[in-house]
């Protein structure tokens, strides 16, 4: 199997909690650590033993129990803000993976129940201890790999946090790209280098004659 097809194998058989208690920072990563024989298929505490189970029959391993080291399987929870509580700091929509969390600065923040994968990374960085993670029952679906992540929200996680890990790759993009700008009209003044983006701009011009 090429690389590239093991990988989005092995990503396949992880619940997308993107929860970190793998060690690693999303679920894409845990699978190429997997791929190149840097992590174990043992590692993923949301995933337990089914997981485990589809990695060694796709890679062709002995299974073998959960490493409790990275935590324990449980039921999929959910965070719940208390919005009597919240002050609205934003810490933990920056802090979530799949943009489930919605609110403003200085404005009360909710969960959108259906986009929160569990992942509890939402807690420790809320600063009045304003959200507890409660129970969700999933409807069982034998078709289905694990009795607590559907197919559909599997996917929509994993969508949501490309999406998020994208817009942060611009924004520091665009954070580098402001910085050096400042940079170059702090060394060269903003004449000289309109003037060289008059200059380069008339190469091209004469490059396409």
């Amino acid at each position: 199997m090429q690389r590239e097809a093991k990988i989005k194998a092995i990503d396949e058989w992880l619940p997308q909690t993107q929860c970190t208690q793998c060690s690693y920072p999303r679920c894409h990563d845990y699978a190429v650590a997997i791929a190149d024989n840097e992590a174990d298929i043992n590692q993923c505490p949301p995933g337990g033993d089914v997981t485990i189970r589809g990695l060694a029959s796709l890679l062709g391993k002995i299974g073998k129990p959960l490493n409790t080291v990275f935590g324990i399987h449980k039921p999929k929870q959910v965070a719940v803000i208390d919005e009597s509580v919240c002050i609205g700091c934003v810490m933990c929509i920056k802090a979530c993976p799949t943009d489930a969390i919605v609110g403003a600065a200085k404005v009360m923040h909710t969960v959108i129940e259906r986009d929160c994968t569990g992942c509890e990374l939402c807690i420790e960085p809320c600063p009045v201890d304003c959200i507890d993670m409660v129970d969700q029952p999933q409807a069982s679906d034998i078709s289905w790999r694990w009795d607590d992540y559907s197919p559909e929200a599997t996917q929509r996680a994993r969508a949501q946090t490309s999406a998020k890990l994208e817009r942060e790759d611009k924004r520091q993009q665009a954070k580098s790209s402001a910085k050096k700008l400042k940079e170059l009209r702090k060394e060269k003044g903003s004449e000289q280098i309109k003037l060289d983006i008059a200059a380069a701009i008339e190469r091209v011009k004469n490059r396409s004659k």
